[in-house]
């Protein structure tokens, strides 16, 4: 027990000095419209430039980070430079690009996280409505009064609002009726079995259509495989993003794909592949 003891606080203080040394960097994922196959939007996530380790993942550091509610700062970092650059690149050319941002449980019951998040905005001149925010689905069902109230507060800047990996917190169909949304972000773990599970299937179909009842727009994470993506085009998913489009990178790599005047992933009509639905 002390020897953990003492490798947390060792952590702990590892990340307080990568704070204040500007460790932490933005990485971005690109979101990708599925009908016209092109770049609409990226995501904006973390990684953390250790001097002595190389580049570490999340995973890594943001359990941490939360619990100790360093979480704060790097997440305010994270949204600052993000909102930067995505004004930048549109200045550049690309004037319809959105940021999707998240934001953790704790940066969530900040009590000024409205003024920090419209300080941001003023900073970057980015405009409210190309900025979004993912929320966990266990985050804002943590008291859900309180979220009604500070979701409205968002929307009313012009701020969108996700909610991040759905189907695999509470999923209560409750709540996107009583929440201000706007996007759906389907999980991995069904979009990955979608194409050759008939379960994650079925699941994949009600969640689109149920979603677009409510006139949410559906983003599919973690799309690898060519089936998946034919499936997801088939079901009329509106966006994703994963492997197969383009791994996280940072903005300088990132640059030489926005700028292209081809489709990320060229899709010929009438000659895509089609999903095989015989297990349906």
């Amino acid at each position: 027990m002390n020897a953990l003891a003492l490798n947390h606080l060792a952590l702990e203080t590892s990340v307080r000095h990568a704070i204040d040394n500007q460790e932490f960097i933005t990485y971005y994922q690109p979101i990708v419209d599925l009908t016209s196959m092109k770049i609409v939007a990226l995501e904006a996530l973390v990684r953390w430039q250790h001097p002595r380790l190389g580049l570490l993942p999340p995973s890594e550091f943001l359990g941490l980070a939360e619990d100790t509610g360093l979480i704060l700062d790097i997440s305010t970092s994270v949204m600052r430079s993000a909102c930067i650059q995505t004004r930048q690149w549109q200045l550049e050319g690309l004037s319809n690009l959105r940021i999707a941002v998240n934001v953790s449980p704790r940066q969530f019951r900040q009590k000024d996280l409205v003024d920090r998040i419209l300080q941001i905005l003023s900073d970057s001149r980015l405009s409210p409505s190309s900025l979004e925010l993912e929320l966990t689905e266990t985050s804002i069902m943590d008291n859900p009064e309180s979220t009604a109230k500070i979701l409205t507060e968002i929307r009313r800047l012009g701020v969108h609002v996700a909610i991040d990996d759905f189907g695999t917190g509470y999923s209560s169909l409750s709540y996107l009726k009583r929440f201000p949304l706007d996007t759906l972000k389907l999980d991995r773990s069904f979009v990955n079995g979608a194409a050759t599970d008939a379960a994650d299937a079925a699941l994949v179909t009600a969640i689109v259509t149920l979603a677009h009842s409510l006139r949410l727009r559906v983003v599919a994470e973690g799309i690898e495989k060519e089936d998946e993506l034919n499936l997801l085009r088939l079901l009329k998913c509106d966006e994703g993003q994963g492997y197969l489009f383009a791994k996280p990178q940072p903005a300088d790599k990132l640059r030489q794909i926005l700028f292209k005047e081809l489709p990320l992933y060229p899709v010929i009509p009438g000659q895509e592949k089609q999903p095989n639905l015989a297990f349906l």
